[in-house]
């Protein structure tokens, strides 16, 4: 069952959303400012219906801190009508824009799109934390910046992100992204996971990605 954050300061309204949700079979969480929401927004989170004028952090600020934190589909919902504040809602990450008043077919029917939509999307994209690996167009991205990785790194990472909480053999690795655990060359391995870590850290100093598990192998850093 996919779970929707409702991000709305007015109650009332939060409330009405909260329960056209529930009887069309999804399940809600609900915030009232900016930091609440930033606050719930969690990897349990599917998609999130966003108001823009909120107490504290409004909704354009928290928008990229929302999509860094876990990348779902984020409908803003305002009465603004301004062409270019729209426009810009997009450049910051918003995927869909409804209108106050809205009607709840419209929305539950644009919900539904991008629920299928992102479905569709995570068949070929690996999330953690705030990196975003496409496997069928081969890119990177950490913190929102494109990472530019060679083709041993890319593998690398991706076998380390489809397990994120499994610990990788150093031969498994090797194995998995050289083709030969016989031929293993430990420095080989050591010297593609630092130039990875570097890469990632450039684009995101405050976070660490790949953990070292010392006699053993490596694995994404919880």
């Amino acid at each position: 069952m996919n779970k929707i954050l409702i991000i709305e300061d007015n109650k009332e309204i939060s409330d009405m959303l909260n329960q056209l949700l529930t009887v069309h079979g999804y399940q809600t969480k609900c915030a009232y400012s900016g930091t609440e929401g930033l606050l719930l927004h969690s990897k349990e989170i599917d998609l999130i219906l966003l108001d823009l004028m909120l107490p504290g952090k409004n909704g354009e600020e928290i928008i990229s801190e929302l999509k860094r934190k876990h990348s779902v589909p984020i409908i803003v919902m305002s009465a603004i009508h301004d062409m270019d504040k729209k426009l810009n809602l997009f450049d910051l990450g918003a995927d869909d824009y409804v209108t106050k008043p809205f009607h709840n077919d419209e929305l539950l029917a644009r919900i539904k799109v991008h629920l299928r939509n992102h479905k569709e999307e995570d068949i070929t994209l690996l999330r953690y934390k705030d990196i975003e690996l496409n496997m069928s167009d081969f890119t990177v991205f950490c913190n929102q910046k494109e990472v530019y990785l060679t083709k041993c790194e890319f593998e690398l990472l991706k076998t380390l992100m489809e397990k994120p909480n499994q610990v990788f053999t150093k031969s498994v690795l090797f194995e998995k992204v050289w083709g030969d655990e016989d031929s293993a060359d430990e420095n080989t391995l050591n010297v593609h996971i630092s130039k990875i870590r570097n890469k990632l850290k450039e684009k995101n100093q405050d976070e660490e990605y790949i953990e070292t598990i010392w006699s053993v192998g490596y694995r994404m850093k919880k």
